[in-house]
């Protein structure tokens, strides 16, 4: 048995997801696209109902994880604007959180990234089979699974690293955060939640 389900109340590992359906809907739409597209052959014949699905799924998950379940579970939030002059700007925003709510939303920020990374990398698993297979009719729709998930990707890395534009410093400088968050989690500084943080690119 596991040593946090000893006890009257259960606990959590990590900490309490403080937004249990945020946290919910950032994984359903992208693992619904994900089981629907290996397993559309067996339910229908339709290319057209099966495509039309997986995209709206993809795209209902574009939205919920840019517009809410990144705000709500990591205090990230990205968007693009026009300016009067119609130059296009790009908008990190980041809310830090306190030491008291780092535990609370330390499960939702591992399920948050943890969601964001593996899943562009099923959609590129499946860009390489269908590429090979030579299914070359679902090579739109793999190609828009790729896009547009790992568009949110990009964007909160960028959110993280505070808006620099550099993809492979922010690469670089992510990845040895994570690995240190890994190896020390109790020594590993987390940005408070007393203010936020704008940075336009």
């Amino acid at each position: 048995m596991c040593p946090w389900t000893l006890g009257t109340k259960r606990s959590w590992p990590f900490g309490k997801p403080r937004h249990p359906l945020a946290t919910f809907f950032h994984l359903f739409f992208r693992v619904t696209a994900i089981i629907t597209y290996v397993c559309c052959d067996w339910f229908s014949k339709s290319f057209v109902g099966c495509f039309v699905t997986v995209l709206l799924l993809l795209s209902f998950d574009f939205w919920s994880v840019k517009n809410v379940t990144g705000r709500l579970m990591v205090g990230l939030r990205w968007w693009n604007q026009i300016d009067e002059d119609g130059k296009s700007h790009w908008i990190f925003e980041a809310r830090k959180v306190s030491p008291n709510g780092m535990a609370a939303t330390e499960a939702e920020a591992r399920i948050f990234w943890l969601g964001l990374i593996i899943c562009p990398m099923i959609w590129t698993v499946f860009f390489f089979s269908t590429l090979f297979s030579l299914k070359l009719k679902w090579l739109a729709l793999v190609i828009a699974g790729i896009f547009l998930q790992a568009a949110n990707l990009y964007g909160y890395i960028l959110c993280k690293m505070g808006g620099d534009s550099d993809i492979s410093k922010v690469t670089a400088t992510f990845l040895s955060h994570a690995v240190f968050q890994t190896a020390c989690p109790s020594d590993f500084q987390k940005p408070g939640l007393e203010g936020l943080e704008i940075h336009k690119c």
